[in-house]
């Protein structure tokens, strides 16, 4: 009975793909305030989390929206999120993200909703591609 309000379903812009390869000077990861995020990005574990993107680009185009979109009808698809805080550099990012629930996102985005298509299937696939599905026990005495 309790819910999650997630943040940073972009993970900082890492699920954006604008890290694939490398930190461009003009993103946050470059800031000298964000070194930690700048060695997270160019760390063995960032790479790994490159890997996984490419894996779930093909979701995604199944699917026909992007990267950020698919990641926030997936946090919003979970059992306990109540809701997703997203942050945007410009508007552009917001409508964008905003595709995954609204039917039309404007602008080049996407002319259907995204969550509607998260069918078990489809949340499975992707947590076998991410590989950190949390255990669940659910306790039914109450």
């Amino acid at each position: 009975g309790v819910g999650a309000m997630t943040w940073s379903p972009l993970a900082c812009g890492i699920i954006s793909g604008k890290y694939g390869n490398g930190v461009p000077e003009s993103s946050r990861a470059a800031l000298k305030c964000y070194q930690w995020l700048k060695e997270k990005i160019i760390s063995e574990e960032g790479r790994k989390q490159q890997v996984k993107l490419k894996d779930l680009s093909p979701i995604a185009e199944r699917l026909g929206c992007t990267l950020p979109q698919l990641a926030v009808a997936w946090c919003l698809r979970n059992e306990g999120v109540s809701s997703v805080l997203l942050g945007s550099s410009n508007p552009e990012q917001l409508i964008e993200n905003l595709g995954a629930i609204q039917a039309s996102a404007g602008g080049g985005g996407t002319s259907t909703e995204v969550l509607p298509k998260m069918t078990s299937h489809i949340v499975n696939e992707i947590d076998n591609v991410l590989g950190n599905k949390p255990y669940s026990k659910k306790d039914y005495r109450s």
